[in-house]
């Protein structure tokens, strides 16, 4: 390959990034711009998010996959927020104590706005009781009533009393009693004895005082036999009153309750549900004058105070929720506990909802990661999507088995948008391993990574870069800063035709710039304040790469940018750590010796080889078998490591400097350590594109400018790499001075031939290559270690001693 060949590999500075003319921004300022609407570039998920949101199918839940930074997240909140203003409110939802099993509370569901009604209702109806209650057992009235209770049951008992009083004066014996106890007590002469003068009475009389008094308490105990029944009746009597006044002082207010809830079957029954509890709640708790109007208002809310778990505003549209914490109890709700002197207790008015209830009727959104995170969760919600009914429940309360009383709320019928935003890695994953997933989240929703660069596009950027400063209170953009962005947006995006969808960096950077404008009191951000917003998120990220390149300057890491060396040469690498990625060179080398191990992967070997890098070594032995052992085999131990690394290695990006360290260690042909090379190739020696090339070159540079360049140093990528170039300033101004050169190449030869600067060889009609070529040595050399492993294998069958050490024509061994 001649060198007028070679120098046409060599790219223009003009190819190696991609200039904005100034026509494709017709405008001065982006306060000149009309508000962007949308989102930018991403037709295809419009589309898709726009379907899955308008399906009312069951089963049309909604994945968002795309990278962190698309834009994806505040777009579905804000196409979610559009669609929820034009829907209607849905149901109000609220749980109500159940009189008969308060371990099950009941739900009852109210249109929108009405809930609240209710509970002020509710709230309402209660203080009509405490201002009634115990007034109204205090009326004349009431007095009246139950006096005259109190005076039949005292007549019966007077007229017993009277009857055996009468008995008893008919056998000289007094009747005495108190409001507590009956005496009787013996008589003389029409007056009572003291217990001195009954005892000088003769014994006969004493005697039969004795046997009357017993006549008489059993007289009195048969008369009396009926006051366990008296006392019930008058209870009853008594219990009847107290209804019977209890239900006229609420008649009036439970009408009205009734009559203004009458289309709603579930509000009637608590209605008269509760009424027929009150009319033992108000004696047992509102008549106790030891209570305070606090603690009786108290007691009245924990009964009959309906609990909200679902209210919205008639005119509030559908509710969008996103939950950022979406463990069990935030999304499901949890049953709280309160404790009363060691032991814990809980009722209806401790529930309390979760996301899902929030967004019941509406749209929920989840992240991915976070939700498959916590425990429980995802089966839950599936069985939830699935059974159309939201069912609160405390699922770790059962792992600690504790004693605990719980409730067993009614489900609430669920019908809920729920919109699930994650990676690409999260959706397949999900889609291969749940077999659930496919029919609960039916619409994808991807967000491109990259954008066309149009005329059309650049407009729209602009105009979101305008919307962006003005919600933000930012100044507005020139637009030679616009120009400047637009540029950075293509170099995340590593291609010369495309804009980066990852606007959450540039979004940072125009902060940054517009922090550095207000310190130099401009009143637009320029081009320049870009530049230095981005030399400072470099510099700020910075140190480790710095001090990779001081160590390389300091000969700690082993990297030559001059002269030739043999089974060596300098390919690229790109770390990344953190927010920080960059590219260094590191130095590839390639051993060959006779024997039959083949080419042994060092990083393969100690287990850092990543499976991609394992595969490209693997390749690279397919290319060299059918390039050159077509007459002889391959058997060679050769060995390939990418020295001075102690991390893990993957992708194949080093495979076309691997096969180029691995002919020249097999020609004895020096390769220039002027060059860095980056490429893949496949089994024809076809070189394929690789990724982080402009990290790669700059890296590369960073190193040569640092000791001078020279005009020899430079690159060799792949010639598919030319679109991704976009590289900075100061490279591109190296290029144009000739200090510095980027090639790119087709094939394995191509590259050869640039280390090298030989020409590598063409095979003939018969598959040979010219003698003294670089193919021609390799050819050469594996027919040595051929006939070389021949003859040792001859050795030994006729003598059985191995063979002696023979020199090996063209190994070039010193």
């Amino acid at each position: 390959m001649n060198d007028s060949k070679l120098q046409r590999l060599r790219l223009p500075a003009a190819s190696l990034t991609r200039l904005l003319s100034e026509d494709m921004f017709p405008f001065q300022r982006t306060d000149e711009l009309e508000p962007f609407t949308g989102v930018l570039g991403q037709a295809r998920a419009v589309e898709a998010l726009e379907f899955g949101v308008a399906m009312p199918r069951s089963g049309y839940n909604v994945f968002v996959m795309g990278e962190p930074g698309s834009g994806r997240f505040s777009y579905v909140q804000r196409h979610l927020g559009e669609v929820a203003q034009r829907a209607s409110a849905p149901s109000d939802w609220l749980y109500v104590n159940h009189f008969d099993e308060p371990r099950e509370p009941h739900a009852i569901e109210l249109p929108a706005g009405m809930g609240s009604e209710f509970c002020r209702d509710i709230s309402g109806l209660l203080d009509t009781i405490l201002s009634a209650f115990p007034a109204v057992f205090e009326t004349p009235s009431w007095q009246q009533k139950k006096s005259a209770i109190d005076r039949a049951f005292n007549k019966k008992y007077d007229k017993v009393l009277d009857r055996i009083e009468k008995l008893a004066l008919e056998k000289n014996i007094a009747l005495y009693r108190d409001s507590t106890n009956i005496a009787f007590t013996p008589m003389f002469e029409g007056r009572a004895l003291d217990e001195a003068e009954f005892a000088q009475r003769p014994e006969i009389e004493r005697e039969q005082f004795h046997a009357d008094i017993a006549w008489l308490e059993e007289q009195l105990n048969t008369e009396l036999s009926s006051l366990p029944l008296w006392k019930r009746e008058s209870s009853n009597e008594l219990r009847r009153l107290n209804e019977e006044t209890i239900s006229l002082a609420l008649e009036s207010s439970m009408a009205m309750l009734a009559a203004k809830y009458g289309d709603y079957p579930s509000v009637q029954a608590y209605l008269q549900a509760m009424q027929g509890n009150l009319l033992k709640t108000v004696v047992e708790q509102l008549v106790d004058e030891e209570h305070s109007d606090s603690i009786r208002r108290k007691l009245l809310e924990e009964q009959y105070s309906p609990n909200p778990v679902m209210v919205h505003s008639q005119n509030g549209g559908a509710p969008v929720i996103f939950e950022p914490h979406p463990t069990y109890d935030n999304l499901f709700g949890r049953i709280e506990y309160s404790s009363d002197q060691g032991m814990m207790y809980t009722s209806y008015r401790q529930l309390r909802p979760g996301a899902l209830h929030r967004a019941n009727g509406g749209y929920l959104i989840l992240e991915a990661e976070k939700l498959l995170a916590e425990p429980f969760v995802w089966e839950a919600l599936k069985r939830a999507l699935h059974s159309r009914q939201l069912k609160m429940e405390s699922p770790l309360l059962e792992l600690t088995r504790m004693a605990t009383v719980t409730l067993t709320p009614q489900v609430i019928p669920l019908q809920v948008k729920v919109i699930v935003i994650g990676s690409r890695e999260l959706y397949y994953a999900l889609q291969e391993l749940d077999p659930d997933f496919q029919d609960m989240f039916r619409v994808l929703v991807d967000f491109e990574e990259d954008l066309p660069l149009q005329r059309e596009s650049l407009l729209q950027f602009a105009r979101l870069l305008r919307n962006r400063t003005t919600e933000e209170g930012m100044a507005p953009l020139a637009c030679c800063a616009v120009r400047r962005l637009a540029r950075y947006s293509m170099r995340l995006a590593g291609h010369q035709e495309r804009l980066s969808a990852h606007l959450s960096e540039l979004f940072q950077v125009v902060s940054e710039a517009d922090f550095l404008r207000g310190k130099q009191q401009n009143e637009l951000t320029q081009a320049e304040h870009v530049e230095q917003a981005i030399a400072a998120r470099m510099r700020r990220t910075g140190r480790l790469s710095r001090n990779i390149l001081d160590d390389m300057l300091s000969g700690v890491i082993l990297i030559d940018t001059d002269g030739a060396a043999v089974g060596k040469c300098n390919g690229l690498t790109v770390l990344q750590a953190g927010d920080s990625e960059f590219g260094i060179p590191a130095r590839i080398s390639a051993t060959v010796h006779p024997g039959s191990n083949g080419i042994v992967d060092i990083e393969r070997e100690v287990t850092l080889g990543q499976p991609i890098h394992s595969k490209g070594v693997m390749i690279l032995t397919g290319y060299m078998g059918s390039q050159y052992a077509q007459e002889y085999p391959l058997a060679i131990s050769a060995s390939i490591a990418l020295e001075q690394s102690y991390g893990h290695v993957d992708g194949d990006s080093a495979s076309l400097g691997e096969v180029c360290a691995l002919i020249s260690a097999l020609a004895c042909v020096p390769l220039k350590q002027c060059f860095a090379i980056t490429g893949s190739i496949n089994q024809f020696g076809e070189v394929q594109a690789v990724g982080g090339v402009n990290e790669k070159i700059e890296g590369f540079f960073k190193l040569c400018n640092e000791r001078g360049l020279t005009g020899e140093q430079g690159v060799i990528i792949p010639r598919a790499n030319q679109k991704n170039l976009m590289l900075n300033d100061d490279v591109l101004a190296a290029v144009e001075a000739g200090q510095f050169s980027v090639y790119a190449v087709e094939h394995v030869q191509q590259a050869l031939a640039l280390l090298s600067g030989q020409e590598p060889g063409q095979a003939d009609a018969h598959g040979g290559y010219q003698e003294g070529s670089i193919n021609g040595k390799v050819v050469a050399r594996l027919k040595a270690i051929a006939e070389l492993g021949a003859g040792r294998e001859g050795g030994t069958e006729q003598s059985g001693e191995p063979a002696g050490s023979n020199d090996i024509p063209g190994t070039g061994m010193q």
